[in-house]
């Protein structure tokens, strides 16, 4: 099969021919048919996460056809369409998988990064981490929901009664949650980088109420606010933009520091958390209320072969909705 390939941190993909993987016990073998490019393979590929020490495909927004099964597996069978996330894999026994909480779980492995992922013709998933596909989307449309979709609905799944929400960052994660949030009732407020006038415009487009840069205040109070964008120096922005009770949530998987700030941004019961991988539980739930809303994705697509351009798309800010590579 063709893939392309991370030889280490900080270099570029490069495409090379590998041996078809085979399917283990309780493995499926999936026909590639789209992947998402998610800004956690940015943070891969740039070693903004421990590089683990050997060659991988990234890749965890992924959808394709079911092509083999490995011994025991009796939830797919060939032909089916599924999609596979970022979690991999969970141990069942730690603390937090016996607690619900198995994004936290401390053996957990990742698609894309522990094992490799999607930008390639086939791939290797366990069949326990992998969906059924809603037959309302498209391949390419779908591949942005097993992660951008994913993480934005829980994120935003705790506020959806808040009335105003701010979104920080209009990507691919922002651009799914403005749809939601709309559609649950709620008023949404998106900022977005200095000067991203063209970005302004796509978010109000989609129904936010108001759109503006990330640098200033907003015309109104948030009960609220998602941050998407992996900036630190946001976190004080957005406590300053939400009134007292308020929450503002930290969605990515890595974020430059928080900068220093005094204590009234946080007083009043304003709270910050941050939001960390995703359980089985949020894939069956998004993926159910996906075709209800109707979500749609906006997607730019890529050739796999030019899975660097669409990185560095990304990386600069060029996107509108999400990249997807289309073996």
């Amino acid at each position: 099969m063709r893939a392309m390939v991370l030889p280490r941190p900080g270099l570029p993909l490069e495409a090379r021919d590998l041996p078809l993987p085979e399917p283990g016990p309780g493995e499926i073998r999936l026909r590639v048919t789209a992947c998402g490019v998610c800004r956690t393979d940015l943070h891969v590929v740039d070693g903004e996460l421990p590089f683990l020490g050997k060659p991988v495909v990234p890749g965890h927004e992924i959808v394709g056809r079911v092509e083999a099964v490995g011994p025991g597996v009796d939830r797919f069978t060939p032909g089916d369409r599924v999609g596979v996330p970022w979690l991999s894999f969970t141990c069942g026994t730690c603390r937090f998988c016996t607690t619900g909480r198995e994004n936290l779980c401390v053996n957990a492995r990742f698609t894309g990064y522990h094992r490799d992922g999607g930008y390639a013709e086939a791939a290797v998933a366990d069949a326990r981490y992998a969906f059924q596909v809603p037959a309302a989307f498209e391949d390419a449309a779908a591949a942005p929901l097993l992660c951008a979709g994913l993480i934005g609905y829980r994120a935003w799944a705790p506020l959806r009664s808040a009335p105003r929400l701010g979104l920080y960052g209009f990507g691919a994660a922002a651009h799914l949650v403005l749809q939601l949030a709309r559609h649950a009732g709620q008023r949404v407020l998106a900022f977005t980088r200095p000067g991203d006038a063209e970005g302004q415009a796509f978010a109000r487009a989609l129904g936010a109420s108001w759109a503006g840069p990330s640098d200033g205040p907003g015309p109104e109070p948030l009960d609220a606010a998602i941050l998407f964008a992996p900036v630190g120096a946001l976190v004080p922005t957005a406590l300053r933009a939400v009134e007292p009770g308020g929450t503002v949530v930290c969605a990515g998987i890595h974020m430059s520091d928080i900068p220093s700030f005094p204590y009234s941004l946080l007083w009043g019961e304003r709270t910050v958390r941050s939001v960390a991988n995703l359980t089985r539980a949020d894939g069956e739930a998004l993926l159910s209320l996906a075709p209800q809303v109707p979500l749609r994705p906006a997607v730019v697509r890529y050739p796999l072969a030019e899975a660097n351009r669409a990185l560095q798309d990304l990386r600069d800010g060029r996107l509108r909705g999400a990249a997807v590579l289309v073996p």
